[in-house]
């Protein structure tokens, strides 16, 4: 049985690749604040059970914490064991799938095709990643999701900015995840929040605040 994606005031997910520990408060915070409640940290940033541990601990119950790039079972159980509540990774894997749904995670498996989508759905998936996004565009991504259930929830990741909303939100994508338009290493607070905030606000312009 799938964990629905929850009900978030914007369905927007902060990709923090390569966030460092020592930042995570400090960033983690800021993108919250600017109206962002999920937050993904990937495995192959540095130490990045950490950091999520200390997101998941300071931040809202409403915060949506977790790990992006899970590949493996063990990581989910480490995710699990650092307070994450949020699976995604570049793939569909069953193995993967039925431990988060042990531990009873949001999940956002990346998927391409048709096959992987529908795959990924009867694995469990709270909602879908189409990644990456930018190489199918709103065109292929609109073909793929005629053949979807109507309630699937589907998330445009890779290469997508706040700049591309309008044209995912007219053939109904009202779910991001956002990576380097919001976040890249060494950048510092003040510019992550002027980016979360320019965000949140052209998401709102799309979607007038609604969520899915």
């Amino acid at each position: 049985m799938s964990i629905r994606f929850p009900k978030l005031r914007r369905n927007l997910v902060a990709i923090l690749r390569g966030l460092r520990p020592e930042d995570a408060l400090s960033i983690g915070t800021a993108v919250f604040e600017a109206g962002i409640e999920a937050i993904e940290v990937p495995l192959n940033s540095f130490d990045p059970f950490v950091s999520i541990e200390r997101l998941a601990s300071a931040l809202p119950d409403n915060a949506l914490i977790g790990a992006g790039t899970v590949l493996k079972p063990q990581q989910v159980d480490s995710l699990h064991q650092a307070g994450g509540r949020l699976l995604v990774s570049p793939n569909i894997d069953r193995a993967v799938m039925a431990r988060a749904q042990d531990h009873n995670m949001v999940t956002m498996p990346g998927v391409f095709t048709p096959t992987e989508a529908l795959f990924a759905l009867a694995c469990g998936a709270s909602a879908l990643k189409v990644f990456p996004a930018s190489a199918l565009g709103p065109h292929g991504i609109s073909a793929i999701m005629a053949v979807l259930p109507k309630d699937a929830v589907i998330g445009a990741v890779g290469g997508v900015s706040d700049k591309d909303f309008a044209d995912y939100g007219r053939i109904g994508v009202r779910t991001f995840g956002l990576g380097s338009s919001l976040f890249a290493p060494g950048m510092n607070v003040d510019e992550v929040r002027t980016r979360a905030v320019a965000a949140v606000a052209a998401w709102d312009r799309v979607f007038d605040g609604a969520s899915v």
